[in-house]
């Protein structure tokens, strides 16, 4: 992966820088704000400075000024303003003050003890002369204070004066330019540093645009196409170890993953589509894809076996018709043969009742053709034995396609049950279990129209039980009425009248036995053709259950 500084380490960096220069900002602000201070409190130090030095300095002026205005004139209020001076006002000695609270250098301070001491010397001078003024001698006072020795001395002290005012004007104005320096130097900084501030801001913004915006907006469109689907679209970013990059990492990684599942998926399930239902799903999937792969695994599972139930029961179904279809074939050829029966049995009762209606009308002729007639009755004895063993044939048979119909109805409702569980599986299987459903929906329409012939079947063999129970009784009355008939014969001589009587009754009840025998052969008939329709239904069946099997044969299942 790629080398790269961290998003959050490059802001951290550069957003330090601004704060420490915020810092130094709020430092130079306040040491800016620290030097106007002391720029103002050295402007009024300055200016008590100069303020105090001249108040001593004119103290000690205006005390030379008095003392000589006092020689010069004599008046009384040039001594007082003098003697106020020295012992109230005290300008000198309260300037003095003044300036050693404020501070001065020592340097100074002796040049105020060099004036102290020259003033001091004065005072005994000015004194005598003010002594003078009151004894009356002001020109001797006059010379005194206005003297070389006094004017001496005053030079000595306006020259300390002027010394001294230069020597703190020079101090002071020194101090102020040293702290307006020092107030340029910091403005100069601020300045800087608020450049500096600038641009860092303005590489701020472009690294934050070009390294953070920028690729967040690569980041959302990319999002944007995968949320649609579209996991092939361009996506430029590299991964790196920064912020960025490894979230550029996780987009590449998670595409990835997508198309490794999605190739996956689609693959098993063209290979299902295909038929093969014998494949193993795996135990690659993570996180939210492992109920898919679960789900997937389960599908596969209940294909295979609804499949392999399917394919059972098509089997089964598959035999069960053949044996349907055999037997329905069988009772197709036995009903055919109890048509043919019946037909022949009608046709000799038809013939039994021509007999007897001859019998009837050749009643005078009974005596002549009473050995005939013996013949006659024991070939219709032979018959109604033939009759009445065919009877119990239909009989049986009729009870055998009973058993037989309630066969067909056990399949028909256990095929309509399969197919139900058919549909069933097919419907858990989704799309790939449409096919099943089609299969599943014609086996059931099998097994409900076999049901339908079943039962149709089923009552028109009751129907012909009914008949045949009633041909029975008839065969019986009939049977014995010939054996009634045959010992009659034998007495036909002595019976005759009887005979005819006989012959009557047995014309109307075997004219009644032909209409029974013809129903009976209605009946036969319809049954005929019901069992070639429900061996034509059991072929079919057979036919789809093989159909069935054929289509399951594509399905490649697991062992």
């Amino acid at each position: 992966m790629k080398k790269s500084m961290n998003q959050s380490t490059l802001n951290l960096i550069l957003n330090g820088i601004s704060i420490l220069t915020l810092i130094f900002m709020g430092l130079a602000l306040y040491s800016n704000s620290h030097i106007r201070g002391l720029l103002n409190t050295s402007n009024q130090d300055r200016f008590d400075l100069t303020y105090n030095a001249n108040r001593f300095m004119n103290g000690s002026a205006y005390l030379t000024n008095e003392v000589r205005a006092y020689a010069a004139t004599g008046e009384q209020e040039h001594y007082d303003n003098y003697w106020k001076e020295v012992n109230e006002l005290k300008n000198r000695d309260i300037g003095v003050a003044a300036l050693q609270e404020i501070g001065i250098t020592d340097e100074e301070q002796k040049m105020i003890d060099d004036m102290f001491a020259l003033s001091n010397e004065l005072v005994p001078l000015e004194e005598e002369a003010m002594n003078k003024v009151k004894a009356g001698d002001r020109e001797t006072a006059i010379k005194d204070v206005f003297g070389p020795e006094y004017n001496s001395s005053i030079e000595q002290i306006n020259a300390l004066k002027e010394q001294f005012l230069s020597a703190l004007d020079t101090r002071t104005q020194a101090r102020l330019d040293d702290l307006n320096f020092q107030a340029a130097f910091i403005r100069v900084w601020m300045a800087a540093a608020s450049v500096l501030i600038g641009i860092l801001q303005l590489i701020s913004m472009f690294v934050t645009k070009r390294r953070v915006l920028r690729p967040i907006v690569v980041v959302r469109d990319q999002m944007r196409e995968i949320s649609n689907g579209n996991l092939s679209a361009d996506f430029n970013l590299e991964a790196s170890t920064s912020e960025i990059g490894m979230l550029a990492a996780s987009i590449h990684e998670t595409k990835r993953e997508l198309k490794k599942y999605i190739q996956d998926i689609d693959h098993k399930l063209a290979m299902m589509a295909e038929g093969s239902m014998d494949l193993t799903i795996g135990e690659d999937y993570r996180g939210e894809f492992l109920p898919i792969q679960n789900a997937m695994r389960q599908i596969l599972d209940s294909l295979n076996h609804a499949l392999l139930q399917i394919s059972t029961t098509a089997g089964q179904v598959s035999k069960e018709s053949e044996h349907m279809a055999s037997g329905a074939e069988s009772l197709s050829n036995g009903t055919v043969r109890q048509a043919s029966a019946v037909q022949e049995l009608s046709a000799s009762i038809q013939e039994i009742s021509g007999q007897v209606d001859r019998t009837s009308a050749d009643a005078d002729h009974a005596k002549q053709a009473s050995a005939d007639a013996a013949k006659q009755l024991q070939l219709c004895s032979q018959k109604m034995d033939s009759l009445s063993s065919a009877m119990n044939d239909i009989s049986k048979a009729s009870n055998q396609i009973g058993g037989i119909i309630k066969t067909i109805e056990d399949i028909s409702f256990q095929t309509n049950i399969l197919a139900l569980n058919a549909a069933v599986e097919a419907a858990r299987a989704g799309e790939a279990g449409k096919g099943f459903a089609i299969v599943a929906d014609e086996v059931q329409d099998l097994a409900n129209k076999s049901a339908v012939s079943a039962q149709d079947i089923a009552e028109l063999i009751e129907n012909s039980m009914k008949l045949v129970q009633y041909g029975s009784s008839l065969t019986t009355e009939t049977t014995s009425a010939i054996t009634a008939v045959t010992s009659s014969a034998q007495k036909s001589t002595e019976l005759v009248d009887r005979i005819a009587e006989s012959a009557q009754y047995q014309s109307q009840s075997l004219k009644q036995l032909t209409q029974g025998m013809e129903q009976i052969s209605e009946v036969v008939q319809t049954n005929a053709s019901t069992a070639q329709e429900s061996a034509e239904s059991a072929k079919e069946l057979y036919r789809q259950a093989e159909e069935l099997k054929e289509s399951l044969q594509r399905f490649r299942l697991r062992k």
